[in-house]
């Protein structure tokens, strides 16, 4: 039987990074990835953030190190599996940033947190619109190639890498359920959250229109922010120390403030 240390390891990423002053009350930053993504895309966010908070990176089935499990094609199911096994700690503020898919992930996370009384401090979105909002997509029922170009038309992965053979056939299975988890996404209703949300955005991501980001506001009785910066869908991964700002300061007001 797995002890809780050994499935927390399993879900869970903690970037070394340079030393934190020694604050008791740091707050936690548990990042969710894009569709296709895994936990080492924050690896560089943790460096920038090191003297804000502790970055923790979900990791999801099907890739990296846990390439052998099965992905998950139910964003809902994987919401509920990442909320069961996240690591609380009384008087620490927890916060939640996704990107993406991950976004939507992070909200649902947050939902279920609320629901048994423990409150994020802040929960910052960034590259998806609003959940309540719906496009029709079914990049998951294309053929790999279109699938691949998908994610390369939106900078996400080299080009290059893409059309390496065996890395095609370790990342399709991850990806493809993935897109298939976001794109059958369906809003369940219910009350906003409690927590603040703040929304960061691409001014040129086809993803995500200004109107679409606003409408996050919906999804919040708490104190709402939108920053739009220059970039596409992955705006975040030129704009390092622009989005670490940003997740410093809400961070820094938001959590402060609860």
């Amino acid at each position: 039987m797995s002890t809780s240390a050994e499935v927390a390891d399993r879900w869970f990423r903690r970037f070394p990074a340079s030393p934190a002053p020694a604050v008791p009350a740091r707050p936690r930053l548990v990042c969710f990835p894009h569709a296709g993504g895994s936990a080492s895309f924050y690896h560089p966010f943790a460096r920038e953030l090191a003297g804000a908070c502790e970055v923790v990176a979900v990791q999801y089935p099907g890739r990296q190190d846990r390439r052998a499990e099965a992905p998950c094609t139910d964003l809902e199911s994987l919401a509920g599996l990442v909320h069961e096994v996240l690591p609380r700690e009384p008087g620490r503020p927890l916060a939640l940033f996704g990107h993406s898919m991950g976004a939507v992930l992070a909200y649902e996370v947050a939902r279920r947190l609320e629901g048994e009384g423990t409150d994020p401090a802040v929960l910052i979105v960034s590259g998806r619109r609003a959940p309540s909002t719906h496009r029709h997509e079914d990049v998951h029922r294309r053929s790999d190639d279109a699938l691949l170009a998908e994610v390369a038309g939106l900078s996400g992965t080299s080009a290059a890498l893409l059309e390496d053979e065996e890395l095609r056939r370790m990342i399709l299975p991850a990806l493809r359920a993935d897109y298939r988890a976001i794109e059958t996404y369906r809003h369940r209703p219910g009350p906003p959250l409690a927590c603040p949300v703040s929304v960061l955005t691409g001014d040129r991501d086809p993803r995500v229109s200004t109107a679409e980001a606003e409408a996050w506001r919906a999804h919040t009785g708490g104190g709402f922010r939108m920053r739009t910066l220059p970039g596409g869908h992955f705006y975040l991964s030129e704009r390092r120390a622009e989005v670490a700002a940003a997740i410093a300061a809400d961070l820094a007001g938001f959590a402060a403030d609860r």
